[in-house]
């Protein structure tokens, strides 16, 4: 594949991605629900959004990534693609994880809620478990757009110290140049 498809790829699946939390955040944010048939519905919703947006665009990000990384021979040099590789990880381990236990978790307890076998309340005790995973994996994913945009040097401070040394001309003048 060229560079270009797989960089499409990953922006459009990595919109993919933040528009799947932004969307559970969204159905969590409105509001405890009032009956047993919100509950579900609220909980359905969140599971749709996990199985068919986020983990397909999880999937989307780790390959096109990965192959960017192997195609790209720059990539495997730079060590803000690296740590961006290394966060990748941990996104697509927090959004399993967010997909198995919470949403998937959270229907089997609006079913039962809808049944009558336990209470609306019973999903309470897990919610800011909830939250807190939805920020981590939010805060992920912002890092790894800030580094995939920024692209830092990661360099040694002696490294970047060496480059800005001023160089001494035939006269002994110092001139100075800018760090490149």
């Amino acid at each position: 594949m060229k560079k270009k498809t797989l960089k499409f790829l990953h922006t459009m699946a990595s919109c993919g991605m933040v528009g799947a939390l932004a969307g559970h955040m969204a159905v969590l944010a409105s509001g405890p629900a009032e009956t047993a048939a919100e509950f579900a519905a609220g909980r359905e919703i969140i599971a749709t959004l996990g199985n068919y947006i986020l983990f397909p665009s999880v999937g989307i990000i780790l390959v096109s990534g990965l192959l960017s990384f192997a195609a790209h021979p720059p990539f495997q040099k730079a060590r803000w693609s690296i740590y961006k590789l290394l966060l990748g990880l941990g996104v697509f381990e927090g959004s399993v994880a967010l997909i198995q236990t919470k949403a998937n978790y959270g229907t089997k307890v609006a079913a039962q809620v809808v049944a009558g076998t336990a209470p609306l309340e019973a999903y309470a005790a897990g919610l800011s478990k909830e939250w807190a995973l939805l920020w981590a994996l939010m805060a992920l994913c912002i890092v790894n757009i800030v580094l995939g945009v920024w692209r830092p040097r990661f360099e040694r401070r002696q490294k970047a110290a060496r480059k800005e040394e001023p160089k001494k001309t035939e006269t002994g003048e110092e001139e100075s140049q800018p760090a490149t």
